[in-house]
């Protein structure tokens, strides 16, 4: 979603960011910063992503006049206490309150499948950005099969927006978990989209952007193959390197 703006030069298209109120059995549980649109989705991939929801849910619209606030039915697969969450465009991870409260509880990656290295360069080529194109301002994450064919891509003003979409996507079509599945995303590589690539079971995680350190910690040690700087005919490949195949 874009709107056209003026300024002194003429006018641009500028992505959309309003808040999303996320409430689960009628309570407030998150509120996130988010480019509207397949907002279920986000509220879905949010939450399996935090390991608070283990399965499909009926999410929806709160109420006709609630248009920034999506209902899930519950309850929680795990007690929160008082916590409440809020998230940037820019981080997903702002509204936890202590460190431990990121670690990861996922289960151990599969073999998952091999994939030759030119054909994981040139994944970011292949991800659907309409919304970008226009605007120059939104993140996209794409799935992929094996063989390189994009199954779903989303776009959000933020990385982890996008992400969650995806995997909500794939929580309401039944392809969690995604263990023979690549994910592919648009900008750099932070923690917290390998939390979430890991929670979703997806092997092997690509990005055209750089990793940060902790990032690549957490895919060494859950076993995911992580790789950055994906563009044309070259990536660097940083942990798990088993299933990127020679050309």
């Amino acid at each position: 979603m874009y709107a056209t703006i003026r300024h002194d030069a003429g006018t641009d298209s500028v992505a959309v960011e309003e808040p999303l109120e996320i409430r689960v059995a009628g309570r407030p549980l998150a509120v996130t910063m988010r480019t509207p649109g397949h907002d279920e989705e986000l509220a879905l991939g949010f939450l399996y992503g935090e390991g608070l929801i283990d399965g499909p849910r009926e999410a929806g619209l709160a109420d006709d006049l609630a248009k920034n606030t999506i209902e899930v039915a519950g309850p929680l697969v795990r007690d929160v206490g008082g916590r409440r969450f809020y998230t940037t465009s820019s981080c997903g991870v702002c509204g936890k309150g202590a460190l431990e409260e990121v670690a990861v509880q996922s289960a151990p990656l599969p073999a998952g499948p091999t994939i030759g290295r030119a054909l994981i360069a040139r994944l970011p080529d292949r991800l659907v950005q309409p919304a970008f194109e226009r605007t120059g301002g939104l993140h996209a994450t794409g799935l992929f099969d094996d063989r390189g064919e994009l199954l779903v891509s989303r776009e959000d003003v933020g990385r982890h927006n996008a992400m969650d979409k995806v995997v909500g996507h794939a929580l309401l079509d039944g392809l969690l978990p995604l263990h023979d599945r690549v994910l592919c995303v648009s900008g750099r590589l932070s923690f917290e989209l390998v939390q979430k690539a890991a929670v979703a079971g997806a092997p092997i995680l690509v990005g055209v952007g750089a990793p940060s350190s902790l990032a690549i910690e957490l895919a060494e040690d859950r076993g995911l193959t992580l790789c950055g700087f994906a563009r044309e005919s070259s990536v660097n490949v940083y942990t798990h390197a088993r299933r990127i195949l020679a050309d």
